[in-house]
């Protein structure tokens, strides 16, 4: 869960809410959203009972059309364009300490790590272990050191204008940035048939988890906030290069760019991992992505690594981070609060699970649906641009889902 939006969110969020109580609210908000969402996942995971995630989950509950448009979703956008902004946030901040081209550098970054998830498994497993705790203690080393110094040209804002900023569009338009930071939560859902006593272990792995990072987050964010200047973090990617510098001067500032610059490697490298194995799991039922199934002599899916690679590419050569990420977040958002909604579908449907059942019902599919509702519709409002990318790509989802019943 713990990714690139951490990083990267704080300043695009600060160009129309200002107030430190309003951006603490949207981070916990988030990690309320992530809970909610999580728990609904659970129990509809553990009554189908199938590895797939939305392609099967939306496939079982609506309609096959709707389960494949979600699997079309994870082939173009829902792994490769999160690859993309993390390689984007890693050229820029690697570039504040070589200072290339953050294009080049992004552009680097996926051809090199597709190249290694080409032909080494161990590597790939292994610098994923090590990379989880690295992430964990990083940002615990960066809020523990911001919270020990005395602030200085600080945007805190502690005012009750909060009050105000929270009925805005733009605080909606914000909360895109939240959620797509806490993007990861569903995943413990996709393992349920793996889990131990997934009754008791479930819940408690989703709820600490989950609360664990909300945590994190909304701390690295105050501390993010109390040394730097509101001038200075309004519209910027590199929040962090910015508080690196104010805490440790342009020489301390590289070594924190360099480490950040390792999260955002993991990041990259964590999406191009599983990515793939999603797009294969989808190949198997269409013969539209058949050649997805090919693999090399070392048993791994080059052609769809290669794929998401070009995808992810092309992201970062015809769109900014923002663009990339609010169409990118319009489009998982719909495909996420559909398969919420798929509980009430489920219940209607009298479906009984010997696993595992969200609790307080239907309070938490009620809380994820609105927020979702909220976002969305605020987003069609105020971002219609990006919207219309979003909407573009799911028509030629449609298109090419009929494309394939031809075949």
């Amino acid at each position: 869960m713990i990714g690139t939006g951490v990083f990267t969110s704080l300043g695009f969020q600060l160009q129309d809410v200002t107030n430190t109580w309003s951006i603490l609210l949207l981070w916990s908000l988030g990690g309320v959203m992530a809970i909610a969402g999580a728990f609904c996942y659970a129990e509809i995971g553990s009554a189908i009972n199938k590895s797939g995630g939305e392609y099967i989950f939306l496939s079982k509950l609506f309609h096959p059309l709707v389960g494949y448009l979600s699997g079309w979703v994870s082939l173009t956008v829902g792994f490769a364009a999160p690859v993309a902004l993390a390689a984007m946030a890693f050229g820029v901040y690697l570039g504040n300490v070589l200072q290339l081209n953050h294009t080049f550098l992004a552009v680097s970054a996926i051809l090199f790590i597709s190249v290694v998830h080409s032909f080494s498994l161990t590597i790939s497993s292994k610098f994923q272990s090590y990379a989880s705790w690295f992430k964990v203690l990083l940002i615990l080393s960066l809020i523990l050191t911001g919270l020990y110094y005395a602030e200085s040209n600080s945007a805190l804002n502690f005012s009750d204008a909060w009050t105000l900023e929270v009925l805005t569009p733009s605080f909606a338009i914000a909360f895109v940035f939240v959620s797509y930071s806490y993007t990861g939560w569903n995943a413990a859902a996709y393992i349920i048939e793996e889990i131990d006593k997934p009754r008791i272990n479930l819940p408690k792995a989703l709820v600490r988890g989950t609360l664990l990072v909300t945590v994190l987050y909304v701390l690295l964010q105050l501390v993010f906030l109390k040394h730097g200047a509101l001038e200075e973090l309004q519209g910027q990617l590199d929040i962090g290069h910015i508080y690196a510098i104010n805490l440790f001067g342009n020489e301390g500032a590289k070594t924190i760019n360099i480490l950040i610059s390792f999260f955002l490697i993991s990041s990259i490298s964590a999406m191009i991992w599983v990515g793939p194995r999603v797009s294969m799991a989808m190949s198997k039922d269409f013969k539209i992505w058949r050649f997805l199934q090919r693999k090399n002599k070392h048993n791994l899916p080059v052609a769809a690594v290669w794929l998401q690679a070009l995808l992810s590419i092309a992201y970062v050569l015809t769109g900014t981070f923002e663009s990339v990420l609010l169409y990118c977040g319009f489009i998982l958002q719909l495909s996420a609060a559909l398969t919420v909604f798929g509980v009430f579908v489920l219940r209607k449907k009298g479906v009984v699970t010997p696993y595992f059942k969200a609790p307080f019902y239907p309070l938490l599919p009620v809380i994820f649906t609105l927020f979702s509702i909220w976002i969305v519709v605020y987003l069609l409002l105020d971002k219609p641009v990006e919207c219309a990318i979003g909407l573009l790509i799911l028509a030629i989802g449609v298109l090419t889902y009929f494309v394939n019943k031809k075949l």
